[in-house]
């Protein structure tokens, strides 16, 4: 594999931007694929062990409170990648769309600075990033290799990497496994040896033994995530650049069960993380203050010695001071919130119309505006087996399938089936509605006491206060960083293309009785079954 070149021009001109070569860390990104804080070890879960998380959090810092950008894996990894709200990358913000180049990413900044950079496994994804002209991958080339016996291909490919690494040159890797992204070998817990005990229930899903298997399910797919960064730690300490390399460890979104990922509730979009540079961030600490990625981005910028963007302004704040000081707790007490957001995440309603969400979270608050209420969050319960539509879009033939096969925007998993199940159940029966069914346009829980985000208080007159608070702080923040959705309705977000297949879905009640709130979708036309 070629190394990531870039135009000599444009290496002068950010080389003399940097420090030296030795001065400059390796930065080592780890990113596990649909995990939730506090699924580590380190965080005290007795349902994972996670020595590789927590060997970076002992020598580092270990955040209690890391926000991502979006429940959903491909804008989360687009605004890390770039440092910028969601709402502010065009198609890259939405899920399974487009990346534009002019969006640059740290990779690519620091391959044309003279850093060796790559990845292996998961990427930005998923979504296409040549469409609009793109002639490089926002992570820097992808590394394969044939696996050693008892190497994980994931191995393989950073073992390839380092490999052909010029000697001396410093390097950006980003690791992005799949775990724990379903589908899941259903009981690889108990056979792992997990007890149905350890599993970690959060309060909006039934207490079950089906829902705790599926859960030690995760957990497996968590402890072999953290089995893959172990090997690619040794595999650092035996090149020799284990203290010269920043370690960033984290998850992209939240776990993929009903009501947490693709949801803005904390399950959703809270997660673990933790960072190392060894003999300059003192380790041993932890850090209450609130962070995202776009902030992670920025880090690398100061770190490295780079030059972020100038022409797309980062949106995230440099955690360097953070990481470099002694303290523990809140230790910068000007980030007083974070931000998240999201709009279609899997075809999963008419018209693959989204859902789209706005989210601001304090220490005590997480408030959340649904800008389409009227649409459900998980989608509508049934779908088009098959479906024809004429030349103008008219439906012509149709056959429904299940009464219960759709809720798309909830991955697949033995947990839906339960609770799908127990629909009619008088114990488990709420549990479905938790997931799907209607939410106001307004939600405002206090997670210091709902970390399950189950009392939705933005109607009670005793927080009152809060809700305009946040509310107003929310709005000028997307108001002043040109969110189209608070702007002008946010049409532009349903005309993003999806690239991957399409469902079809019946025409809800609310799309008949208006016609403004059903925007005309060139690219769900040519693509309507005929």
């Amino acid at each position: 594999m070629k190394h990531f070149l870039a135009p000599i021009a444009c290496v002068l001109l950010l080389a003399c931007q940097t420090a030296t070569a030795a001065d400059r860390p390796n930065v080592m990104i780890l990113i596990s694929d649909d995990v939730s804080w506090p699924h580590a070890s380190a965080y005290g879960s007795k349902m994972v062990t996670t020595p590789a998380f927590d060997a970076i959090a002992k020598q580092g810092v270990l955040f209690n409170n890391a926000i991502c950008p979006s429940p959903g894996c491909s804008p989360s990894r687009a605004a890390f990648l770039t440092g910028r709200h969601t709402w502010t990358i065009e198609h890259a913000g939405t899920h399974a769309s487009y990346f534009a180049p002019e969006y640059e990413t740290f990779p690519i900044r620091l391959a044309d600075a003279g850093y060796f950079v790559g990845h292996t496994g998961k990427g930005w994804a998923p979504g296409d990033w040549k469409a609009l002209g793109g002639k490089r991958d926002p992570c820097g080339p992808k590394f394969k290799a044939k696996p050693a016996k008892g190497e994980s291909s994931y191995a393989a490919g950073f073992r390839e990497f380092l490999n052909q690494r010029p000697a001396g040159e410093p390097f950006c890797f980003w690791f992005g496994s799949t775990d724990a992204h379903r589908p899941y070998k259903f009981g690889s817990g108990l056979e792992k040896g997990m007890k149905l005990e350890q599993a970690e229930v959060p309060g909006y899903l039934p207490d079950a033994p089906e829902i705790r298997s599926d859960f030690l399910d995760y957990a497996f797919e968590v402890e072999r995530f953290d089995d893959d960064c172990a090997t690619m730690l040794q595999m650092i300490r035996d090149a020799g650049e284990f203290e010269n390399t920043i370690f960033i460890v984290t998850s992209d979104n939240g776990m993929p069960f009903p009501r947490a990922k693709a949801n803005c509730y904390e399950h959703g979009i809270h997660v673990p993380l933790a960072i190392s540079w060894q003999g300059h961030f003192p380790g041993g600490r932890t850090s209450d203050d609130l962070v995202s990625f776009v902030d992670i981005a920025a880090t690398i910028y100061e770190a490295s010695g780079v030059a972020p963007p100038s022409a797309k302004p980062l949106s995230g704040k440099s955690m360097l001071s953070m990481l470099e000081s002694e303290k523990s707790g809140i230790i910068e007490p000007q980030r007083t919130e974070v931000f998240s957001a999201r709009e279609r995440h899997s075809s999963s309603r008419y018209n693959s119309l989204g859902y789209p969400q706005r989210a601001i979270r304090t220490h005590q608050y997480l408030y959340i505006r649904n800008f389409r209420p009227e649409r459900l969050p998980a989608g509508p319960a049934q779908k088009y087996d098959s479906v024809t539509y004429d030349a103008a879009g008219n439906l012509v033939d149709a056959q429904l399938g299940d009464a219960h096969g759709g809720y798309h925007d909830i991955d697949a998993c033995p947990s839906l089936d339960y609770l799908i199940e127990k629909r009619d159940d008088p114990k488990f029966g709420k549990f479905l509605g938790l997931s799907v069914d209607l939410r106001p346009g307004e939600e405002l829980f206090d997670i210091q006491k709902d970390p399950d985000c189950l009392n939705n208080v933005a109607t009670d007159p005793e927080f009152e206060s809060v809700r305009k608070d946040l509310h107003k702080r929310l709005t000028q923040h997307l108001e002043a960083t040109g969110d189209a959705r608070q702007i002008d309705g946010g049409d532009i977000w349903e005309m993003y293309p999806r690239v991957s297949p399409l469902r079809w879905f019946p025409e809800p009640q609310w799309a008949k009785e208006h016609l403004d709130r059903v925007p005309i979708q060139g690219w769900v036309e040519e693509r309507r079954p005929r």
